[in-house]
């Protein structure tokens, strides 16, 4: 069975008096046949901390905004439950291969986020092109600013009517469905600004770091296009992606068996 996103609306023509969009809730689940994805029950822990506990989660919060703006700061989280609220429901895209259906976020549009919260500490000659979302595990995710304010992607605080648990994410993450799962950055705790797309460093030796960076992942990674890797076709990667996925599903599934986040000391 063949099942993506379409594509998403094409982007606002500027980045300046843009209205924040109006709470509702909206649905981004449609068929296509551009790729063959395996649909999955429920929603599992997947990737990054593998068979590690989730990152502790601060007593007090936030996120911190930085880089081409004329001021850093830091909002405390508590602070999104003013900002106007989305509800989306969508389908979750791995870039292994499988995908979680109908999944039901709320949260705040970034597009939301941007426009009341960052923007206004923006210089008005500033041409922002890149946005780097940070974890408080160490992950990061590269996004163009076009894709960052589309219509469907959240800061999400919930997931089917619960506080996000540390398996997806808590307290807070991003969610970007039309996007692969590696773009929507768990425990979101940082968001910086950039001028140009930044250069990732992936190991001090060159010949392993051109190796890794064969793996670098797609600046769009949209998900009806297969756009997995920069420079790897995406029939290279798709049948040996696959073998990995009940692997990487059980280690990671070591990691949760319900454990709950302790919060971290001040």
């Amino acid at each position: 069975m063949a099942r993506t996103p379409s594509p998403p609306a094409a982007p606002p023509a500027t980045h300046h008096g843009v209205e924040a969009p109006a709470t509702r809730p909206q649905t981004f689940t449609k068929k296509s046949a551009c790729c063959a994805i395996k649909l999955i029950d429920g929603f599992p822990r997947f990737g990054t901390h593998l068979h590690g506990p989730p990152p502790a989660v601060p007593i007090d919060p936030v996120i911190e905004s930085s880089g081409a703006m004329a001021r850093s700061f830091a909002l405390p989280l508590t602070e999104l439950a003013t900002l106007p609220r989305r509800e989306l429901t969508a389908d979750f895209h791995c870039v292994a291969g499988w995908s979680a259906t109908n999944l039901h976020w709320e949260g705040v549009a970034f597009e939301t986020f941007y426009r009341m919260i960052i923007e206004p500490s923006v210089q008005p000659d500033t041409s922002v092109t890149h946005v780097v979302f940070g974890g408080l595990d160490g992950y990061r995710s590269v996004v163009s600013i076009e894709d960052a304010l589309a219509a469907d992607v959240l800061i999400a605080e919930r997931l089917d009517g619960r506080p996000l648990g540390g398996d997806h994410g808590a307290p807070a993450r991003l969610v970007s469905p039309n996007q692969y799962g590696f773009v929507s950055t768990k425990h979101l705790c940082r968001i910086e600004l950039h001028t140009a797309e930044p250069v990732e460093n992936y190991h001090p030796s060159p010949i392993i770091d051109v190796g890794l960076r064969l793996l670098k992942p797609h600046p769009r990674a949209r998900v009806w296009e297969e756009e997995r890797h920069r420079y790897l076709p995406a029939w290279s990667v798709r049948s040996v992606y696959r073998l990995f996925i009940p692997p990487i599903a059980f280690v990671s599934a070591r990691g949760s068996r319900h454990r709950r986040t302790p919060p971290a000391r001040p």
